[in-house]
C-alpha cells in the first residue's frame, strides 16, 4: 500500500482543489485503488465509494449492465473499462469515475489476455480517457499494485486536463 500512497495523494489533492468527487469500479485490483484513495487523510471530501466488480453477476446487479449491454465488447479491454466507467458515473452522479479491468495472474484471462494485462478508463468533465498496461509478469500481487498505480496516474492526468 505504501507505494500507492503518492499516486493516491496526488489524485486526492487534485480532486479536492477542484471540489470534485469520484467513484471507482475495479476488478483485478480487488479494491486497492479505492483503499489507496481512502488511505489519504481528507479523502472523504471527494471519494464517494468504490465497487469491486469481479463477476458478471456483480456487473449486472451493481452497474446495471446486462449481458446485452456489453455483448459487443470483450471484457479486459479499454472499451469495456469505458462502458463500466460511463455507467458508474450515471449511477453514482460523481464528477469522475475510474474503472479497471484485467488479469492479475498468475494465469491469463479466458479471453486470451495474459497475466499482467489491464485496462483503465476515466470519465469526467474533461471527457474520457483509457489506457492499457502489460506488465509481462505473472506475480498477482505485484500486478495488482502496478494496475492500481497506473489507474491512479490516469485519473490524475484526466483531472489535471479538466478546466478549473
Amino acid at each position: 500500500m505504501n507505494e500507492l500512497l503518492p499516486h493516491a495523494q496526488r489524485a486526492i489533492e487534485l480532486l479536492k482543489t477542484r471540489g470534485h468527487t469520484i467513484a471507482v469500479a475495479e476488478s483485478s485490483c480487488g479494491g486497492l485503488i479505492t483503499a489507496a484513495l481512502l488511505a489519504v487523510p481528507g479523502a472523504s471530501a471527494c471519494v464517494r465509494g468504490g465497487l469491486v466488480i469481479y463477476t458478471y453477476q456483480m456487473r449486472r446487479e451493481f452497474l446495471g449492465l446486462s449481458d446485452k449491454d456489453v455483448r459487443d465488447i470483450t471484457p479486459s479491454t479499454e472499451a469495456y473499462a469505458l462502458r463500466k466507467a460511463r455507467r458508474l458515473r450515471e449511477r453514482a452522479a460523481t464528477h469522475w469515475t475510474l474503472s479497471e479491468t484485467g488479469a492479475a495472474g498468475p494465469t491469463g484471462s479466458r479471453y486470451g489476455y495474459p497475466a499482467g494485462h489491464a485496462c483503465f478508463a476515466v470519465v469526467g468533465p474533461a471527457g474520457e480517457r483509457s489506457r492499457s498496461l502489460e506488465t509481462g509478469s505473472t506475480d498477482r500481487v505485484a500486478n495488482m499494485q502496478a494496475f492500481a498505480a497506473a489507474a491512479l496516474d490516469l485519473l490524475c492526468e484526466a483531472v489535471e486536463a479538466a478546466p478549473q
